[in-house]
């Protein structure tokens, strides 16, 4: 049975898809211009200002020392892992691809809930899990048309892991403080690493680089690396880590919503069908139980 605290977890859950759905396409306007790993500094470096700044102002306490290993583990999936491996990603392959890959998110992330935050998923909701991966990773293949790995997939498989436990890990934090502190304190903790990767792989010039490109990296530093968190950590306290990430399943299709405006990217009406299955699935798997340790 759904409490009221988790039916807000679920709306929250579902506005941070809808936020982190744009990260891909911005990305792929932003390395259109931006070195990859300039992109992934300079977005975590102007984040991690973003941050430190909030707490200075709000004046919130350091957390304890014994939660520290768990914001370094967590920033390092989703301040490097994450934001490096889709730059790269989004160098070689189109949004609208990358987007039905990064699908498989809620699995792993469910799985990553099973060996980090001692979530138990019902055999109901790894079976709907599984089938919506499975409708995600046949729409990738139908529309990509490759029958090999290409080195963006792989690149995207390193998101994928580095998300599924980047959020777990995240969602944990969030049991004991605020959504938008445990992402302040991960921005702000690596704000000296990210400055100086930002300083060394400083460009020559940036004459030259589109509006466009300037907007992309606006989006993955203010709302992708910062405000996304904000909303998507208060999903994850209110309805556990497997139960908001299972709603990553409609991430691919808000992505490729975005990528035919925005980078001009061909849709095909057959996205709609999958789009429709995989919402099936989604709405089957919130109705399945989920024991929180």
């Amino acid at each position: 049975m759904t409490t009221s605290r988790e039916r807000i977890g679920i709306a929250l859950g579902l506005a941070g898809v809808l936020l982190f759905g744009g990260t891909l396409p911005a990305t792929r306007l932003a390395v259109v211009a931006f070195d990859p790993f300039f992109l992934s500094a300079a977005r975590a470096a102007i984040a991690g200002c973003t941050g430190l700044a909030l707490l200075l102002i709000l004046q919130r306490p350091i957390p304890p020392r014994a939660s520290w290993l768990e914001f370094v583990l967590a920033g390092i999936c989703t301040i490097i892992g994450f934001p490096v491996f889709m730059a790269l990603a989004m160098s070689h392959v189109p949004a609208s691809h990358g987007g039905v890959v990064l699908g498989i998110i809620p699995l792993a992330t469910a799985a990553a809930a099973a060996l980090v935050a001692h979530e138990r998923p019902s055999a109901g909701f790894w079976l709907a899990s599984i089938t919506g991966a499975a409708i995600v990773v046949v729409f990738m293949v139908r529309q990509s048309g490759a029958n090999t790995i290409q080195i963006g997939d792989i690149y995207l498989l390193g998101t994928v892991l580095s998300g599924a436990f980047g959020y777990t890990l995240s969602g944990r934090l969030s049991l004991t403080r605020p959504g938008w502190e445990v992402i302040s304190w991960q921005v702000a903790s690596f704000l000296p690493l990210s400055l100086i990767a930002a300083y060394l792989l400083w460009p020559q010039s940036f004459a030259g680089v589109p509006a466009s490109a300037w907007a992309g990296l606006t989006y993955v530093s203010f709302v992708s690396q910062f405000f996304a968190f904000f909303v998507f950590n208060a999903a994850m306290a209110m309805a556990g880590v497997a139960r908001a990430g299972q709603l990553m399943l409609l991430q691919p299709f808000v992505i490729v919503a975005l990528s035919i405006p925005v980078n001009g990217e061909r849709f095909e009406l057959s996205t709609l069908l999958y789009a429709a299955a995989v919402v099936a699935v989604v709405i089957v798997g919130q109705r399945m139980r989920v024991t929180r340790g």
